[in-house]
């Protein structure tokens, strides 16, 4: 997995938040834990200096001396906390936690780390304490006050951090709405000329006319269903896909066709809702419609070890086709919209686990996302 600034970035965010979802690899959420702690036994080394000014702090080893002292005490804490989490989520369950009303979400996330504290601050003092055959040398008496120090210093990082969390939550439902608005906006171009053409097509062919509504109104019906959900499965969002190719087969009648293949193990899995869809339009709008002669869209969803891979290829005009005169352009600010939407969305849910690629086949384009099978749900 390849570790970049916009992996780091959204795993510390995963890390701060108040949700049971990860992005990143385990060891990277470690790191986290263990940079904190440091951090926290920097902050309670600079208090203690402070408060206690004398001779001894201009000494680097005295420094040295109660940094470690410190770092003990945080360190056993925040690894109780990070244990404790570790446990628990897959012990309720994350799919549960995440139904959690905000007051028993917000229990929850205090009652953890909580215990944590309760558990890791004896066992930090114990650990710098005589007790261990002087393996830090700091008296019992000197070590209690580090922790009761330690306490009080723990109960302002903690309202910082639960308001942080609460923040984030805040921007990840503005993200979240943002999203769905973004997935629901229909191209006028295509509702009005849909409408058009059942109009157009009520003078002289009324049943072809009925059919396409009907089209219409299920594309509609799956379309504003999926916005509603939180959560979808593989052949929902294909009937999605199906009845979207259908409308417009419609009206493009023998420039587009189009298959769609899934195996049984596919169909069930879990997906965010409208994730396949921009793919699905980008071939059509960017890669069938601008060709005289049209194409083929394939949709195909397949379980390959312990991923999710589902593709959607065209033989349109491909990734790198000239402009045809009295054509959309076809590179429309929708199509990079659409893409940046996705990735955004694999590397928000997933990090650096999931993976859009959009590449040229001969002919046409193919898309293909790639996503963990354990991690599938939204």
């Amino acid at each position: 997995m390849q570790i970049d600034r916009a992996l780091l970035r959204q795993s510390w965010r995963s890390w701060l938040s108040n949700d049971t979802h990860r992005v990143g690899p385990e060891w990277l959420q470690l790191v986290w834990t263990v940079g904190f702690a440091a951090a926290v036994a920097l902050g309670f080394t600079l208090l203690g200096a402070a408060l206690n000014r004398g001779p001894a702090w201009g000494d680097l080893g005295t420094w040295l001396r109660w940094y470690r002292v410190h770092f003990v005490i945080s360190l056993a804490v925040a690894l109780c906390i990070h244990a404790l989490f570790a446990i628990t989520i897959p012990l309720f369950g994350a799919a549960r936690i995440q139904r959690f009303s905000g007051g028993q979400r917000a229990l929850f996330f205090t009652a953890v780390p909580l215990v944590g504290v309760l558990i890791g601050w004896p066992l930090g003092v114990w650990l710098v304490s005589d007790t261990m055959g002087g393996w830090i040398r700091i008296s019992a008496e000197s070590a209690t006050t580090s922790a009761v120090l330690a306490l009080l210093i723990s109960g302002i990082f903690f309202l910082f951090f639960n308001a942080t969390a609460r923040r984030m939550e805040a921007e990840k439902r503005a993200t979240d709405a943002q999203l769905q608005l973004l997935q629901g906006q229909m191209e006028p171009h295509f509702l009005f000329n849909t409408l058009a053409n059942v109009q157009s097509l009520m003078d002289h062919d009324l049943p072809r006319a009925r059919q396409m509504l009907g089209d219409f109104t299920d594309h509609l019906r799956n379309s504003l269903g999926a916005l509603r959900s939180d959560s979808s499965v593989v052949a929902q969002e294909l009937a999605l896909a199906r009845s979207y190719l259908q409308l417009l087969q419609g009206r493009m009648e023998d420039r587009l066709h189009f298959e769609i293949d899934a195996d049984e193990a596919a169909l069930q899995q879990p997906l965010p809702p409208l994730l396949l869809q921009p793919l699905v339009e980008n071939a059509v709008v960017h890669g069938l419609e601008p060709s005289i002669e049209g194409g083929l869209v394939q949709i195909s969803a397949r379980v390959h070890g312990q991923h999710l891979v589902l593709a959607v290829r065209d033989t349109g005009l491909g990734l790198h086709a000239p402009r045809r005169p009295g054509t959309r352009q076809t590179t429309h600010p929708r199509s990079g919209m659409a893409l940046d939407n996705i990735r955004q969305r694999l590397l928000a849910r997933w990090g650096g686990l999931a993976r859009l690629e959009v590449t040229t086949a001969e002919p046409g384009t193919l898309a293909r996302l790639t996503i963990p099978l354990d991690k599938a749900a939204r």
